[in-house]
């Protein structure tokens, strides 16, 4: 197992070339311009001693699709992790929450990426977008988030056809218009799915981010006075802090600070129903350390002070909650 932390690309900013040339890769550029164009076409040949993080290389706002030949390397978002092995096709969007990428040390890598931008996916496509993969869709949609598209093993058909890519078969004035026909073709290739395929990417979202929620919820009821970070729960369930944050106010219609605040006011009026435990240890014993701000959060949630609540009825209670 390989002990050596992972060697970092420098961050972007004198172009993707001297990125890659610090590595000690053969990096070059067969098309494009990606801040121009909106596409690129770029081949990569090198060997790492250790794991390499290639994710600085990465275009914010863009699909990457990955035409991998030869070595292993992974992308990752939120606990998905896509497998990229020697034969294989895969494609990813880096938005707003960063992509973690590893390239493994061992056998030599080669690959093509092909990095679209949006107003290029949205040119290419235009209307025909049925059965687009989601994550792609989303671009078309102009739908924010990063997301993790699918990988596919290279057919003998798609080996020449990435072959072709470092040896284009026209000549150079007819270059321009053959890559950009390529991208096309590679879009249709790899960006769509059956409805049914589509149906189930989607179903399994839902309901992995329907255990991440049920997970923090769970988590946050053992300890209400210290509960974790936001980064602590995202370790926990396996996503960044900003994927875990989008996807529970998603889910739960409550950020969540608020869910936490409820949580704790609910567990409040419970020990104050039970006779046991007065205004000041019921704050204490879920959280609250100033007794104003406990005071006016229940009073907000319930309708009354909390040192009244014990008196009023259930149906008082109930109505009070209502009003909540």
């Amino acid at each position: 197992m390989n002990t050596h932390p992972p060697t970092v690309l420098p961050a972007p900013g004198a172009g993707e070339a001297a990125l890659w040339r610090a590595a000690g890769a053969n990096w070059r550029q067969l098309f494009g311009d990606f801040s121009r164009l909106g596409v690129s076409f770029e081949w990569h040949e090198l060997e790492t001693p250790r794991d390499l993080d290639w994710s600085t290389s990465f275009h914010p706002g863009s699909i990457e699709l990955c035409l991998n030949l030869n070595g292993m390397a992974e992308v990752a978002l939120g606990g998905e992790i896509l497998h990229l092995q020697a034969g294989t096709a895969g494609f990813y969007r880096l938005d707003a929450e960063p992509l973690t990428a590893i390239r493994k040390s061992g056998p030599p890598h080669h690959f093509i990426t092909v990095e679209m931008a949006p107003v290029f996916l949205m040119r290419v496509l235009g209307d025909g977008t049925r059965h687009l993969h989601p994550v792609v869709q989303a671009v078309i949609d102009q739908h924010p988030g990063s997301g993790l598209g699918s990988v596919t093993a290279l057919s003998p058909r798609q080996r020449e056809l990435v072959t072709s890519l470092r040896h284009p078969p026209v000549l150079a004035g007819a270059q321009p218009l053959w890559y950009q026909a390529k991208a096309a073709e590679l879009m249709g290739e790899f960006f769509f799915q059956s409805p049914t395929s589509v149906e189930l990417f989607c179903h399994r979202q839902q309901r992995v981010s329907r255990d991440r929620v049920e997970r923090v919820i769970a988590r946050l009821k053992v300890d209400l006075v210290h509960p974790p970070t936001l980064e602590q729960l995202g370790r926990e369930v396996g996503c960044s802090p900003y994927y875990l944050s989008r996807t529970f106010s998603k889910e739960v219609g409550q950020t969540l600070p608020q869910y936490l605040r409820q949580l704790r006011l609910e567990r409040a009026a419970e020990l104050l129903r039970s006779g046991r435990f007065n205004v000041t240890e019921a704050a204490m014993e879920v959280g609250y350390n100033s007794l104003s701000h406990f005071s006016q959060a229940f009073h907000q949630a319930y309708g009354c002070c909390p040192g009244l609540y014990p008196m009023a009825t259930p149906t008082q209670r109930a109505a009070r909650n209502g009003q909540g």
